[in-house]
């Protein structure tokens, strides 16, 4: 099951285990449960502080329990935990024995506090790259919650469950059977979903702080790096995110940033707010921005920041980085079955249409890349496209025509999601060319148009817009507005990238700072 290199990491890891813990295996006669006794087993020999059991009660079989030596587990694996959930596994191992994890004393008093009594269940794919956040998280609420169990559950174990529920996309959360969330979700954003105090006392909290020299609005790469650049110089600086790591979360392979030869989103993003940290900034995360007003339309001179909680925030400055999000088709039924066959992850819901046909809506390298890997698990893949060509390199153009489960079809607008009320059923499109109308049948749909700033926030404002919605800079990331200046994707600057952003960033902060020497403030 596990190679030698892997047992070694392992076996270290479990070195640093605090107290005894159990495997508890809950088996059947499956093929699946022998995969399952054999990593357990394996698991166990490696330390004399594991034990493994196979006498366990659980009722979705098979599956293995973790438990500190003595109790009743309460973090559960239905499934091999293997791709991206191995370190899951392995923070459990640490965890449940009594190692501290690493998250603030802030955060981790707030999970002891909620006093709950649930059953968490999360459903994976292995190839999913938001889920292994979600699976952490629950299983941190549960150790720290004597009365509450997680479940991560793969997919691809439990496929008559997954079909009975409907689960087309990844990860999605249960609380005793009733849905309550789905996509990429922070220990962070899950706590505060269930702490339901945590609004008021984030809004307090935030009022009370003293007036910024930098605020910077997003944590995406623009916005990382400008509080960097600001941190550096001494000044007053904090960042409010709605989410840490911006659209960089939902990405999966990064080959193009210099000096990294290749990373994945979530540990890039991961070592950005690393870096942010090193400094001294005051990161506000989990935080929606509602309005902003410029320096000149206020008494004191600062630009004023409202949040969406009813907090208000002042800065010398403000530098706008909330970059941009994954555009919609805006047609009818893509609402209603988002997540029961309309997508926007093809790495993460994948593999639940393993078998089936799909369609990819976009012909740019995104789009084309998502075919091309979607054509490896499931049955045939039609790629619809607007324009009269595709857009995406030629190279990737190349690989997707060799392949032989997969269709293309141009010059097509989308004009339906067809569904029978629970999933999605086709999808219907209009030839440009002569008007006449199709349907294709599929189970699945991934979109893959391109993007759109996330800047709906700023329309009713002073700060300038184009017709597109995008911030309007010069070439010193000015906006017209005194005192607020803007970088990255939600900008006019060309070529949405991460290592542009940063740069983007790093210019804006450096132009927020000159600002404020020149205008004495």
């Amino acid at each position: 099951m596990l190679d030698q290199n892997i047992k070694t990491q392992l076996k270290a890891y479990l070195e640093r285990l605090e107290s005894p813990i159990e495997l508890v295996a809950a088996l059947d006669e499956s093929d699946k449960a022998a995969q399952i006794k054999e990593l357990v087993t394996e698991i166990a020999e490696l330390s004399d502080k594991v034990t493994a059991r196979f006498d366990g009660n659980n009722t979705r079989r098979p599956s293995f329990g973790v438990a500190k030596a003595g109790e009743q587990p309460r973090v559960f694996f239905a499934g091999l935990p293997m791709g991206h959930e191995f370190t899951s596994l392995i923070l459990a191992l640490l965890q449940v024995s009594g190692y501290a994890p690493k998250v603030s004393d802030e955060v981790l008093n707030q999970i002891k506090g909620l006093n709950l009594k649930v059953n968490f269940d999360v459903f994976v794919s292995l190839s999913c790259h938001n889920c292994p956040d979600v699976v952490q998280a629950l299983n941190l609420i549960a150790i720290y919650n004597p009365n509450t169990t997680a479940t991560m559950i793969d997919g691809s174990f439990f496929q008559d469950e997954v079909e009975q529920r409907k689960i087309m996309a990844v990860p999605m959360v249960f609380q005793d059977n009733e849905h309550i969330g789905q996509g990429r979700m922070t220990l962070e954003e899950i706590v505060a979903k269930l702490d339901t105090n945590s609004a008021e006392k984030d809004a307090a909290a935030l009022n009370a702080k003293d007036a910024f020299d930098v605020l910077v609005i997003g944590g995406g790469p623009a916005g990382a790096t400008a509080a960097i650049y600001a941190a550096r110089k001494g000044i007053n600086t904090g960042i409010v995110a709605e989410r840490f790591g911006g659209q960089v979360m939902d990405t999966m392979d990064i080959e193009n940033f210099t000096s990294v030869q290749k990373t994945q989103g979530p540990k890039f993003a991961a070592e950005m707010e690393a870096h942010v940290r090193e400094y001294d900034v005051d990161i506000m995360n989990l935080q929606r921005v509602s309005k902003i007003t410029g320096a000149n339309q206020t008494i004191n001179g600062l630009v004023a920041v409202e949040l969406e909680n009813g907090a208000k925030l002042e800065s010398k400055t403000v530098i706008l980085s909330t970059g941009a999000r994954w555009r919609e088709m805006n047609v009818p039924g893509e609402q209603e079955y988002r997540t029961r066959g309309v997508a926007y992850c093809p790495h993460c819901d994948g593999p639940l249409f393993k078998g089936k046909r799909v369609a990819v809506i976009g012909g740019g390298n995104s789009g084309v890349e998502a075919a091309i890997d979607l054509a490896g698990i499931v049955e045939h893949v039609t790629l619809v496209e607007f324009d009269t060509k595709l857009r995406a390199d030629q190279v990737l153009q190349n690989k997707l025509h060799s392949l032989p489960n997969t269709t293309v079809i141009m010059n097509a607008l989308s004009t339906e999601v067809l569904g029978d009320g629970s999933q999605v059923t086709g999808l219907k499109y209009k030839d440009r060319a002569t008007d006449e109308e199709h349907v294709v049948e599929l189970a699945g749909i991934f979109v893959q148009i391109g993007l759109l700033p996330n800047t709906d926030f700023l329309k009713d404002s002073e700060v300038e817009l184009t017709n597109r919605g995008e911030i309007i800079v010069n070439d010193r990331n000015e906006t017209n507005v005194q005192g607020v200046f803007a970088a990255g994707d939600c900008t006019t600057v060309p070529y949405k990238q991460i290592i542009i952003a940063t740069g983007e960033g790093a210019k804006a902060s450096l132009s927020a700072f000159d600002y404020i020497i020149r205008s004495g403030q």
